[in-house]
């Protein structure tokens, strides 16, 4: 299948994901619809072969999901009253598109050791000579993207942060 085609069809599931969370009543149903928009959003920075951008996204989306349904659960008090057959097809449902969409992307994955772009195999000829560091990972990471880790570190740290301040018991003075 063409890649340009799996993007279409997986943005067409985010805008989708995103008029069913601002549409529908229930909270705890539009914060899930809001956290399958971000996961699906993963699964496009994997298909436009952004790894670690993949990585972060997974991390702080998963972050926020947690604050959002603890926030959510604490306020909402609606009743379900639907049926737990029903539940569990949609469940299933949604984990088959998801295996499926996740074994298109790792259908389009370059081979291991393989890279498709040249900036990487530039990194790994002229790390040594460009910045006098003997490890090539660390080079890479420390001079050549040190800026992105940066920016990286700083999104997992505050997104920590927002967990572990919504999550921290409230002590009684």
């Amino acid at each position: 299948m063409d890649i340009n085609l799996v993007i279409k069809i997986l943005l067409v599931l985010m805008i989708f994901g995103s008029i069913v969370a601002i549409e529908i009543r229930d909270l705890l149903s539009s914060v899930v619809s809001v956290g399958a928009v971000g996961i699906i959003l993963t699964l496009v920075f994997l298909l436009l072969q952004a790894p670690d951008l993949a990585i972060v996204q997974l991390v702080v989306e998963i972050l926020a999901l947690v604050i959002m349904i603890r926030a959510t659960v604490v306020r909402d008090e609606t009743v379900y009253t639907t049926k737990e057959f029903i539940n569990r097809v949609i469940t299933l449902l949604g984990v088959f598109v998801f295996i499926y969409f996740a074994i298109l992307v790792s259908k389009e994955l370059p081979m291991f050791g393989n890279p498709k772009y040249k900036v990487s195999q530039y990194y790994v000829d002229n790390a040594l000579f460009d910045t006098g560091a003997t490890n090539v990972v660390s080079s890479i990471i420390l001079n050549y993207r040190a800026y992105d880790t940066l920016g990286e570190a700083v999104v997992l740290f505050t997104a920590i942060t927002g967990v572990l301040t919504v999550m921290r018991k409230k002590v009684k003075k």
